[in-house]
Order: structure tokens, then C-alpha cells, then sequence
């Protein structure tokens, strides 16, 4: 018998929340891969359905779709940022294209587009609400944004180009990430703690055990639970401008992990 993939299963911890402790990098691409499929067959069904277009059969049936995609999406966008690791990355990398593809799917489809096009042009005449005559001005205009009016040659060209800016958009990511993780600032001294309150010292004692330092060590990481509250109540300026410059310099380091390349790429590209 198959298992089923954890990121694909019904979730039932308290508030319907998912359990992040059974979720595996190795899980990621085949949950996505199930997922996609499912939220195209969504839209290839609406899209081609015989009946008139109306808005309960168009609008709110797009804005339902692709629940179990939001799902594994919100996993890994909450893992991603949060609890990453090597493996988490590559998994991360390898998706970013197919999940900017996927996005160019929704966006370029001709007979969804035709459909809420048509009932866009028809919105004063339906009797619709104020919320409901946004909701379908919001997605007729994500996909005049995201295309639809296009040629087929510059489909193809807006396609490629937002494959490549997915990846360096996930590869700036990985290295901000990178760089964050990998510095910390020992406070030692009775008058490095000066004006940090007693749960600060306590959250700075914790992150060096979680960083494997010596039992009484004390940091300030790049975390926002901890450097954002160290800038605010610390009374040493010193400290605080090495933790402010390291935090905004970020990805801007040189190394492996600088981003200014990938700057210059992301802007010539959106340009």
C-alpha cells in the first residue's frame, strides 16, 4: 500500500494547522508535482465548460481553485524562510521555474480569459455586489498583467523571462538567508546586556545553545525576533551599529553569496 505524502494529507492539529514536523525536502517536488496537476485540471475544466459564463461558474470558481496548491505552497514558502536547510534549497531551486510556468499557465489561458473577459465586459449588467464586481475586475486585470492580450511570440518570450527571474529571484533569497544564518554577535561583558530586557537576554541565551556555543553564552543573531528588538532597546551604539550593518548588509557582502549580480539580472529582465 502507498503512503501518502504528508504534504498531500488531510491536516488535524489544533486549528486545522499543518504538522510541520513531518514535512520533508524530499516530499516537496513530487506534492507539487500532484498538486499542479490538480489545479490545471481545475482550470481546464472551468474553462472549458459548455455552459454561459456567470459569475458564480467563473469568477468564484477560479478564486476557489487550487486549494491543495495554496496548501503545499504555504508549507514551503513557512519552511522556506524559516526552518531551511541544504536539501529544503535544492528542492526550493528545482521549483521556482516550474511554479513560474505554472503561474504563466493560469495567466495565458486563452479559454479561461475568454470567459472572464466576457464577463468582465458584462459586469454592470449582473447585478453584482460591490465586492463581487471587484473580485472579477481583480482577475480580469491580473491576467491583462500577466499577459493574456499578448502575441504568441511574446507569450513565449514573457514565459522565459519570468522562468529566469524565479530562479534568481529564489537564489537572492537563498543567499540573504545565508548570509543571516551565518553571523552572530557575542555579547560577554555585564554592560553589553545594558538596556535589554530580561526576555531579550533569555531569547540571545537561547540562540547561542541553538547556535552549539558553551552553556552562559549569549548572542545576537540576524534573526528578527532578535535583532530588531536589540536594536531598539540596547543602550550600546557600538553593538548596535555591528548588528545594523551586518543586517542591512545582507546579500551584499561579497563571496558566493553576494547578490549585486543578481540585482543587476532581476532589474534588466523586469525592465
Amino acid at each position: 500500500m502507498t503512503s501518502v505524502n504528508p504534504l498531500l494529507a488531510d491536516w488535524n492539529e489544533s486549528l486545522g494547522l499543518p504538522r510541520f514536523q513531518d514535512f520533508s525536502a524530499d516530499q516537496l517536488v513530487p506534492a507539487f508535482a500532484v498538486a499542479i496537476a490538480a489545479h490545471r485540471d481545475e482550470i481546464d475544466a472551468l474553462a472549458g465548460s459548455p455552459e454561459e459564463p456567470t459569475f458564480a461558474n467563473t469568477s468564484v470558481a477560479l478564486d476557489r481553485s487550487g486549494a491543495l496548491l495554496d496548501r503545499v505552497h504555504t508549507v514551503f514558502s513557512n519552511l522556506g524562510s524559516a526552518h531551511t536547510n541544504a536539501d529544503w534549497q535544492a528542492a526550493e531551486t528545482e521549483m521556482a521555474p516550474v511554479l513560474a510556468d505554472h503561474q504563466m499557465f493560469l495567466g495565458l489561458h486563452p479559454a479561461l480569459f475568454a470567459r472572464l473577459d466576457g464577463l468582465h465586459e458584462r459586469r454592470g449588467q449582473l447585478g453584482l455586489t460591490e465586492a463581487e464586481t471587484r473580485l472579477i475586475e481583480r482577475q480580469h486585470l491580473d491576467m491583462v498583467r500577466q499577459g493574456a492580450r499578448l502575441s504568441e511570440a511574446q507569450r513565449d518570450r514573457l514565459t522565459a523571462i519570468n522562468a529566469t527571474l524565479a530562479t534568481l529571484q529564489t537564489q537572492f533569497s537563498q543567499n540573504v538567508l545565508a548570509d543571516e544564518s551565518g553571523w552572530y554577535l557575542r555579547l560577554v561583558a555585564p554592560e553589553d546586556f545594558d538596556g535589554l530586557p530580561e526576555w531579550l537576554i533569555a531569547a540571545t541565551g537561547s540562540a547561542a545553545s541553538d547556535a552549539g556555543l558553551e552553556v552562559g553564552a549569549s548572542i545576537v543573531t540576524l534573526s528578527r525576533s532578535i535583532v530588531v528588538p536589540f536594536l531598539t532597546y540596547s543602550h550600546r551604539q557600538d553593538l548596535r551599529e555591528q548588528a545594523w550593518r551586518a543586517w542591512v548588509n545582507r546579500g551584499a557582502n561579497g563571496g558566493p553569496t553576494d547578490n549585486t549580480l543578481i540585482i543587476e539580472s532581476i532589474l534588466g529582465l523586469r525592465h
